[in-house]
């Protein structure tokens, strides 16, 4: 929308226009069968048509191209390009011309002139052009405020200005969850959808980590020669669309080792989106920090380090424990084993595990076998701390699948 402030006649006429790349001209093809009225009338006139494509006549897409005759549709993360022109109308020179062009947001005015010094004098039928850039990060309206100050032959100082209002839509809607695993490894999850009406080429979208973390992407397929894409080789996301990223942190070994460092992170990075759309227009998006819940690891955490993925039944196996003291201050843990229906541990209950610093952790190999076949869960253990008198109780810790050496496989 333009609206003009100034109703005096001004011996300088101001054009904005905004620098679009053209569009495949698109037209709608008649056509009738042989036997009709008309015969092969139609298909003669849309070979001789030149904007029609040569075999393909009745397809709607043409191989021209067409200027855009509308301000069109602006995204976040676009670049806003736009082709500023000064004409002197008059039949006088003007001197000390001065063009400058803001860009007005709901948060803040910016300043996209490309120079700020004023032209000396501009004779009759002659131009000050200029071309502006901007990359667009905010949502909502956005006023391109151009104003012109010069001087006339007779001294006089004029000034005017235009307003060009438009409106910067969302082109993706991104949404993340967070799988936090029994290790401290956190799993993220990108959900990206186009809500734009035209595809795009998704060029990149990568996980920039925080500080305490490395990530791998999880998107590739490995084959012998290299990785591919699990979205294929042509990675068009078409509207309304959606495409999930699955993304793995680690935490980095100088922070990985301190127990309690990782525990209360919820800054984990954020993600940098790049795509192309039409014929080549790119745009740009970062997402802010993402933060995640942080595990509630309470004052003891107990993770495994080792266990098989499938046992004997009724024979003993082996399976590595961690324990770590997430509190503040040290401990005296008990270690106590209680057995259930299907597992039964093997070995002393009740046994003295000794001091545990704060951040401190220690590996606790155990033995225990499984009465029941079938996927069991390993329950049943038990930690007292001594100095306060309070019990950690742990159950579900992991699951196991239990076969009978036994059976035959055989029919």
């Amino acid at each position: 929308m333009e609206v003009n402030q100034a109703k005096q006649e001004h011996l300088l006429a101001l054009k904005v226009m905004r620098l679009t790349k053209p569009t495949l001209f698109t037209n709608m093809p008649v056509t009738c069968e042989d036997r009709d009225l008309p015969g092969d009338l139609l298909g003669r006139l849309m070979k001789e048509d030149p904007s029609t494509i040569k075999g393909a006549e009745a397809l709607m897409l043409g191989e021209m191209l067409t200027l855009p005759q509308n301000f069109g549709n602006i995204f976040l993360g676009e670049t806003f390009s736009s082709y500023i022109s000064v004409h002197n109308d008059s039949s006088q020179v003007v001197k000390d011309i001065l063009v400058k062009a803001d860009l007005q947001t709901s948060s803040q005015r910016l300043n996209l002139s490309a120079s700020n010094n004023a032209v000396t004098e501009l004779k009759p039928e002659s131009c000050v052009d200029d071309v502006i850039h901007h990359e667009v990060k905010e949502i909502g309206t956005h006023i391109l405020v151009c104003a012109v100050s010069y001087t006339t032959q007779a001294g006089e100082k004029l000034y005017f200005r235009k307003f060009f209002k438009f409106q910067v839509l969302k082109p993706l809607d991104v949404k993340t969850k967070f799988y936090n695993a029994e290790t401290d490894e956190v799993f993220l999850e990108a959900q990206i959808q186009n809500i734009t009406t035209s595809s795009m080429f998704m060029e990149k979208v990568s996980l920039e980590p925080s500080v305490m973390y490395n990530v791998a992407e999880l998107n590739t397929v490995e084959t012998e020669d290299e990785g591919t894409s699990t979205f294929g080789k042509m990675s068009y996301l078409q509207p309304m669309d959606t495409r999930q990223y699955l993304y793995c942190l680690k935490p980095k070994p100088e922070f990985a080792e301190k127990a309690g460092s990782i525990k209360g992170v919820t800054v984990i990075g954020k993600l940098d989106i790049v795509w192309k759309t039409n014929l080549g227009e790119r745009g740009r998006l970062q997402t802010s920090q993402l933060q995640r819940m942080a595990p509630g690891y309470g004052d003891v955490r107990l993770s495994l380090e080792m266990i098989p993925d499938t046992v004997n039944l009724e024979e003993p196996f082996d399976i590595t424990c961690k324990i770590t003291n997430c509190s503040e201050r040290t401990m005296d843990l008990v270690l106590e084993m209680c057995n259930t229906c299907s597992i039964h541990w093997c070995g002393v209950s009740g046994r003295q595990l000794g001091k545990v610093s704060p951040s401190a952790s220690l590996s606790l190999p155990l033995k225990l076998l499984s009465s029941v076949q079938g996927l069991q869960s390993i329950s049943g253990l038990r930690l007292t701390d001594t100095f306060l008198k309070r019990t950690y109780e742990y159950d579900d810790i992991a699951q196991v699948c239990v076969v009978c050496p036994y059976m035959s496989r055989e029919s």
